[in-house]
């Protein structure tokens, strides 16, 4: 039984030690390079920090900074990923949850990590590079890890606006990496392209498939995510085969017509979450990539990145919503009514999720850990952890999941329950709409729609009056150049509710 990620890393490392295993605009470096320098770095905090201690790190977009995660974990301590590009503010409410005593830090971020409240060392990865591998502190590092101690903690955004720290097992992040591999068929052929930061869930796909699989990954410039022509180019001359991307990151190249002037000539496969998939992008990919294995991926970060998958087979329409399909290997999910008893077959439920994927809970915080890592209220018969994800779902008659929206977008509308994530998705389905967010006013029950484009009031009112009934057409529609987004990406709701008059 494999302990830690380490033990994959060794493994790895040996057998493709001068395979290319991260590469960036910069430069390349091999697995075993990769792993030498994880030692190299893992000596000098093992100096610094006692075991099972976090480690905040604070790196660039480059292949850098995987080793420094890892170079965390060869000192038997656990990562905090931090993106130096955040607000001030939210970087010190990240550095007060997670009260690390040392930052890692590349040169490019070295004024900004002085510039935080922060009390501890500041180490500068490029000063620490001549520093002499002591295999046998490390060796009594990595003796002290198991395969449930921590290896990283994410932070997501807060209800109370403080960021929530999840913290994942190496346990969950191997479930993970198996599974999602076994369905996207990840071999050491691949050469994935990142598109996440490095800091977010997202990116652990393209960081832990290579140390699990022997695949490579390709780090793209975050500027080219802005110039589709660029970034296909991008994929061709890196020979991409295998993206795990946001929904956004698939929408964008599909809305800029990258797909006029050219195609990834090398991709096989595609899987993106996050958001609901727009199908009228989803259709162009699959009208000039049909042979492209498309993956739609559904889950939170407490249970280590996603829980359910489904394998687009069909070919999709501009309307289609798709399901977001059965768990992976070592996840159970189900559905609770609001009484926490079973919710029957079709009907729509709580979605829960149970399994050794689960995460840890919140550091340092118990209260709102117990919340949410809760007993399985089915089970009086023995400890069975569940997390509720806050999200509805509903089974069809095949066993496969069908996504409804938040739990607590859910409203009350002149005597009607609506789901705000429909209307959303009605509003997507009309041209010239390019994104959007529904909200509900309820001092004046008036539904708004915020909504990006150059499609007219006029129009998506009329829309929505052919397609919707008369309590489910927004009354007040407010157009924007963009939406307002958190830090994670999502929207920014709290900022679009001071549009309320």
């Amino acid at each position: 039984m494999e302990t830690s990620i380490l033990n994959r890393l060794n493994k790895t490392a040996e057998k493709y030690a001068d395979k290319v295993m991260f590469k960036d605009e910069h430069g390349q470096i091999t697995f075993g390079e990769f792993n030498a320098l994880t030692k190299v770095i893992g000596t000098a905090l093992a100096k610094l920090v006692p075991c099972g201690a976090p480690v905040a790190v604070m790196s660039g977009r480059h292949i850098m900074t995987p080793a420094c995660f890892l170079g965390a974990v060869r000192a038997g301590c656990f990562y905090a990923p931090m993106d130096g590009d955040m607000p001030q503010a939210r970087l010190n409410q990240i550095c007060g949850v997670i009260q690390a005593d040392i930052m890692l830090v590349d040169k490019a971020h070295l004024e900004t990590a002085r510039s935080l409240d922060f009390d501890g060392q500041i180490i500068v990865m490029e000063d620490v590079l001549d520093t002499q591998p002591d295999e046998e502190l490390l060796s009594e590092r990595e003796s002290t890890l198991v395969c449930t101690s921590p290896l990283y903690v994410i932070f997501t955004s807060g209800s109370t606006g403080v960021p929530k720290g999840v913290i994942t097992s190496h346990q969950s992040l191997m479930c993970y990496i198996d599974s999602v591999a076994k369905v996207l068929r990840i071999d050491d052929t691949d050469t994935l392209g990142n598109q996440s930061p490095l800091d977010y869930i997202a990116a652990i796909r393209d960081i832990y498939l290579p140390i699990s699989f022997g695949a490579s990954t390709y780090i793209i410039p975050k500027n080219e995510f802005a110039v589709p022509t660029t970034l296909f180019e991008t994929l061709n001359r890196e020979k991409i085969t295998a993206l795990c991307w946001s929904v956004a990151g698939v929408e964008i190249p599909a809305k800029l017509g990258a797909f006029d002037v050219g195609k990834p000539e090398y991709l096989k496969k595609l899987c993106f979450s996050g958001s609901v998939m727009p199908c009228k992008y989803l259709k162009i990919w699959q009208e000039h990539l049909p042979d492209v294995l498309y993956v739609n991926q559904y889950g939170p970060t407490e249970a280590t990145a996603s829980c359910t998958y489904y394998v687009v087979e069909e070919k999709v329409d501009d309307d289609t919503v798709l399901p977001i399909g059965k768990p992976y290997d070592n996840y159970r999910v189900f559905l609770l009514n609001e009484d926490n008893t079973p919710t029957k077959q079709g009907e729509q439920g709580e979605i829960c999720v149970t399994g050794p994927i689960l995460a840890l809970g919140y550091y340092g915080n118990h209260e709102q850990t117990d919340k949410v890592f809760m007993q399985n209220p089915l089970n009086d018969k023995y400890r069975e952890l569940i997390y509720k994800t806050g999200d509805l779902g509903s089974f069809d008659e095949n066993g496969v999941l069908h996504f409804h929206g938040r739990k607590d977008r859910q409203i009350k509308h002149l005597g009607h329950r609506i789901e705000l994530g429909e209307i959303e998705e009605t509003a997507k389905k009309i041209a010239g709409v390019t994104d959007c967010c529904a909200l509900y006013y309820k001092e004046k029950a008036t539904l708004y729609l915020f909504y990006t484009g150059d499609a007219g009031a006029k129009d998506i009112t009329i829309y929505f009056r052919q397609n919707m009934p008369a309590f489910m057409v927004p009354r007040k529609l407010v157009a924007l150049e963009k939406l307002p987004a958190l830090p994670n990406g999502k929207t920014d709701m709290q900022t679009l509710k001071g549009y309320f008059k």
